[in-house]
């Protein structure tokens, strides 16, 4: 999904409240997610799903602006869930793996999910990613990244040393500025800061990177760009 696409929910003194589905086949962790989430006043939990076929359901019938997602559940699994709905541009989908990577992550990452969190998040850091992924941007846990750079080499094979990425030619300098940005973890409003632009230009240039890269998510594009060498990963 682009960036920009959350409708959480506004108050009556004008603070967002994020609205969030839980997918996993195990109550207790569904549990412990709602726990954690509605210890905070700007984050709601509308609904759960203990399959893939639920979350996809629940997502076009309860509308939240993220969805939680396990990546190993019966019937239809997390990777699939989590690809209709990004095909549907129904929500943005932050996938939960387990601290040695689902074989899964790979799949989730061509799915398009916008974040990656280990399924031992602390509490502030799952309500910030819960956050972050609302507002149009993206969450990578550090430990998910060389996994992920592995991953994503499946998606677009690497350039031999002396070449180097062909969607890199078609950037504009500022295009390689903002993604710079974005290989480093910054969310829009920092990108902002640090090139002195607005939001919406910022908005614009995220939009035009992921369409030029064939990227479908900002965690794609950020891995890539990464795997170029335009920022160190964690």
């Amino acid at each position: 999904m682009l960036a920009g696409t959350c409708h959480a929910a506004v108050d009556g003194i004008g603070a967002m409240t994020v609205r969030v589905l839980l997918a996993d086949d195990h109550g207790a962790i569904r549990s412990g997610l709602r726990l954690m989430l509605e210890s905070a006043a700007d984050i709601e939990v509308v609904g759960e799903a203990a399959d893939g076929a639920a979350a996809v359901a629940n997502t076009r019938a309860l509308q939240p602006d993220v969805v939680l997602m396990d990546l190993r559940m019966p019937g239809t699994d997390g990777v699939a869930a989590t690809a209709q709905i990004s095909a549907e541009h129904l929500a943005e989908v932050v996938v939960l793996t387990t601290y040695d990577l689902d074989d899964y992550v790979d799949g989730a990452l061509r799915a398009g999910a916008a974040g990656f969190l280990l399924k031992t998040v602390a509490a502030p850091d799952l309500l910030n990613a819960v956050r972050r992924v609302a507002a149009g941007e993206a969450v990578l846990a550090p430990e998910v990244t060389r996994r992920l750079l592995t991953a994503f080499a499946t998606v677009h094979p690497q350039q031999t040393d002396e070449d180097p990425p062909l969607w890199l030619a078609h950037l504009t300098t500022r295009e390689r500025e903002v993604l710079r940005c974005l290989a480093r973890g910054m969310s829009n409003a920092e990108i902002c800061t640090e090139l002195t632009i607005s939001a919406a230009t910022t908005k614009t240039h995220v939009s035009r990177l992921l369409a030029k890269m064939d990227c479908t998510s900002r965690t794609q594009a950020a891995i890539l760009a990464r795997e170029a060498g335009l920022a160190s990963a964690p």
